[in-house]
């Protein structure tokens, strides 16, 4: 059986500029990432291993804020696709991403309201 090695980004909020309702549109809105990469696999990590045999935590981070830049985004989906062309764009070694988004605002009840996409590297 094969290892397999996913970074984690989870619960990560951060504004982003998405809606199709006026009461949405020109402000941003809060979104709840959590976002998986699967790495293709390398067959041991020791103690001495460098970072560039895997990839920076915080690359997940940014694919989620710096790199949404300030455009506005119509649907949660398009922004889960952004992140996940980012993170494929980065590093060729990334196979897989999912990416959860919870559209904060909407909660009435603490209730998760949102989309997971998971992507295959084309």
């Amino acid at each position: 059986m094969a290892d397999s090695l996913y970074l984690e980004l989870t619960d990560f909020e951060h504004d982003v500029h998405t809606g199709i309702y006026s009461e949405e549109t020109g402000k941003p809105q809060p979104l709840r990432f959590t976002v998986r990469a699967k790495l293709k696999e390398k067959r041991f990590y020791d103690p001495e291993t460098p970072l560039e045999e895997s990839k920076n935590y915080m690359d997940l981070k940014f694919a989620c804020s710096e790199a949404l830049g300030d455009r506005h985004y119509k649907l949660i989906e398009a922004v889960a696709d952004h992140v996940c062309e980012t993170l494929f764009l980065q590093d060729g070694r990334v196979e897989q991403v999912q990416v959860k988004i919870v559209k904060l605002a909407l909660s009435e009840r603490n209730e998760q309201i949102g989309i997971t996409l998971t992507r295959d590297r084309p």
